[in-house]
């Protein structure tokens, strides 16, 4: 998409010749050299930057800039003039211009203002879709689902976050969506308005876990930036402070980790003077830290400071009842995304969800929507779209007592089936009749006589 420029000059050669210079450094270009036409152009052609010339022939260019800027302060306002004037150029910042240049205008000059502008532009633009994003993306009890267990742990979600500063632990499977707990948490506190960070501290290398909590400050260490660096604590001081995967910080940090817990103060690397910090921390893990703790892994100290509070969230296989709801709104979400026309899934899909045990919880389950409606140029998603998950991995999923059995269509003989199912078993035995007879629950007196019957060899092995 080009960026479109708007050249406002009543000299009209200035005019063309800004139109055919900017048009062939590819930018979409309208002019204008009566200040009246200025305003409903604006509205017509919605341009990303505006030139405007200071002194127009019925209008003060100054006076025409506070209007642009009052009305439509998003749009960066360049001014040019042919007078040396530094008061003017003055009066123009001051009045809200984006910059100034003077007439004759330098093409490299240009260039780089109206660079440096259509970078403002898209920061902006970029601003304004986080805030859109995390406006929509508010979240309520009705994202997480209607079932039972998960609107318990909603509840006790609720009633932590009223707490200004009680660390809570998190406890789930991976995949399950403890960072959006946290967010929910941190979205339901008093904190709500500050900042929210998160930080994976399975992605932290061992020697650099300082510096990223703590901060350091220049030539702390080798490789130390040349100025000081904050630590997440110090970016979260106000807000909210995720501790991702907390289980796989080393003993070391462990014990810098609980002081700050504690004191609510630390060293940055390298520093003389402590730092103070107003943060609430709220930790997640997919490891039992009761276990991690008896092996030594873990602080008993630090385990019993972060489970103040406690909510577990369960798998996705325990609510099941919401799979078709998260199914439909990941299917939503990536038909808008990839500009696809599919808008439901057959019931037959939705059944075998049900069925599947979803080791990698909601990141798998969204994970295998995106590249089925990725791949996919149908309305409605089907049994065969999703081979990959729901042929080899389905088998292997069913639970260990059962198996299935294929009857030929004219029929079989109940002694053949027998004979089969005995014969399979002593070779996974290795012809160990007693573990055989133990798998197939008979004793071993009536698995020989089955055998016997049957006319299977009573050897050792069976090959």
């Amino acid at each position: 998409m080009k960026f479109k420029i708007f050249v406002v000059d009543d000299d009209n050669l200035v005019a063309l010749s800004l139109n055919k210079v900017l048009t062939k450094l590819g930018y979409e270009v309208r002019m204008c050299t009566q200040a009246e036409e200025a305003h409903a152009t604006v509205v017509e052609f919605e341009p990303d930057v505006i030139l405007l010339d200071i002194y127009l022939t019925t209008h003060n260019g100054l006076e025409l800039q506070k209007f642009f800027h009052t009305k439509y302060p998003h749009i960066p306002v360049i001014m040019i003039t042919g007078y040396a004037d530094v008061n003017i150029a003055v009066s123009a910042m001051k009045s809200g211009a984006f910059d100034f240049m003077l007439k004759p205008i330098d093409l490299d000059q240009l260039k780089l203002v109206l660079n440096k502008a259509l970078e403002n532009v898209s920061l902006r633009a970029e601003v304004d879709k986080l805030h859109n994003i995390l406006k929509e993306n508010e979240l309520s009890r009705e994202f997480f689902g209607k079932n039972t267990k998960i609107q318990r742990v909603l509840t006790s979600a609720e009633k932590l976050a009223k707490s200004p500063d009680t660390t809570v632990l998190i406890e789930g499977e991976s995949g399950t969506g403890k960072e959006v707990f946290a967010r929910f948490i941190h979205q339901n506190s008093l904190r709500k308005d500050a900042v929210f960070i998160q930080i994976n501290c399975a992605t932290i290398p061992k020697e650099l876990a300082e510096s990223e909590l703590f901060g350091h400050e220049k030539g702390a260490f080798t490789g130390a930036s040349m100025k000081t660096k904050l630590g997440k604590f110090e970016l979260a001081n106000g807000g909210t402070l995720l501790l991702d995967e907390i289980g796989e910080l080393s003993l070391d940090m462990q014990a810098k980790l609980l002081r700050v817990l504690q004191e609510k103060k630390f060293y940055r690397l390298g520093a003389e003077k402590e730092t103070s910090v107003d943060v609430r921390v709220l930790a997640a893990t997919n490891k039992n830290l009761e276990e991690e703790v008896k092996n030594g892994s873990f602080r008993e100290d630090l385990f019993y400071r972060l489970n103040v509070a406690k909510i577990t969230i369960p798998p996705l296989r325990e609510r099941k009842d919401d799979i078709a709801m998260l199914a439909y709104s990941f299917l939503k979400e990536f038909s808008t995304k990839f500009g696809k026309k599919t808008n439901s899934i057959a019931p037959e899909v939705i059944t075998k969800f049900q069925k599947y045990q979803w080791k990698g919880n909601i990141r798998e389950l969204r994970n295998v929507m995106e590249r089925v409606t990725l791949l996919t140029e149908e309305e409605e998603l089907k049994d065969s779209h999703f081979g990959f998950i729901l042929a080899d991995d389905m088998e292997k999923e069913k639970d260990e007592d059962s198996f299935i059995l294929k009857i030929p269509s004219k029929g079989i003989k109940i002694d053949l089936v027998l004979k089969d199912l005995i014969q399979k078993t002593l070779k996974i035995t290795n012809g160990n009749q007693v573990k055989a007879a133990k798998v197939l629950g008979l004793s071993r007196s009536k698995l020989r006589y089955r055998m016997e019957q049957l006319g299977i060899e009573v050897t050792k092995s069976i090959s």
